[in-house]
């Protein structure tokens, strides 16, 4: 965007997508992104022990996996909603061992492309999986009680106080998304949410397999 002399803006976490931007989204998120993230599973993949697992590329065009409408906030352009998804086609691919790598842009019932948060896919996908955990990765450790003082990371945290964070505005901007799509993964199946720091090294591992983990989990 900054080549383009563009100033990315955003409400409430969310980008605020024009005809231009989404332009830029689609080439990056789908262009690029997408297929540099499928490269590196692969390469990772061939390099290791394999067990014959391979990354596949998809965008939410494709195999209508996501139905999406414009956001109720007009505001923010051309952002969309996921109003249905179906995960056939993940269901297919998951049953042959590949791992799915989604580009969350989407299509309106009359061929509209949308821009989606990830993060709302995310939630949405796990609740159509059922799946046993989410996990987002960014570049903060978790949820603080002060997003100011490093030491106040949240280990565990319940429903109930995850929303009481977002009205008492001590989680902010793009954590908002997050934290909303989270709750509402819980509500709609999913067991555990985890937010972790991906530049962490084994990140993962440590919070799935040690007491107290690095990072926030949310319970119901």
């Amino acid at each position: 965007m900054e080549k383009r002399n563009k100033i990315p803006q955003f409400v409430n976490g969310l980008r605020v997508t024009d005809k231009e931007t989404m332009e830029i989204t689609e080439m990056v998120l789908t262009g690029k992104i997408n297929t540099r993230l499928v490269a590196e599973i692969n390469l990772y993949i061939s390099e290791g022990p394999g067990n014959g697992v391979k990354g596949i590329g998809l965008s939410g065009e494709d195999a209508q996996l996501l139905t999406v409408r414009k956001h109720r906030v007009p505001e923010l352009g051309l952002v969309g909603e996921v109003e249905k998804t179906d995960t056939e086609i993940l269901t297919i691919l998951l049953e042959k061992n590949y791992i799915p790598v989604i580009a969350t842009v989407g299509v309106d019932k009359e061929g509209v492309r949308y821009n989606i948060n990830a993060d709302v896919v995310a939630g949405q996908i796990a609740i159509s999986l059922q799946a046993e955990k989410l996990i987002y990765l960014s570049n903060v450790d978790g949820i603080f009680k002060d997003f100011k003082d490093p030491n106040s990371l949240i280990s565990s945290l319940p429903v109930d106080q995850a929303k009481e964070l977002i009205k008492s505005g001590k989680i902010q901007k793009g954590m908002i998304p997050k934290v909303n799509s989270a709750v509402q993964a819980l509500k709609g199946g999913v067991n555990k949410v985890h937010f972790l720091n991906g530049k962490r090294a084994h990140s993962v591992l440590l919070e799935l397999f040690t007491d107290s983990g690095i990072g926030t989990e949310i319970i119901r």
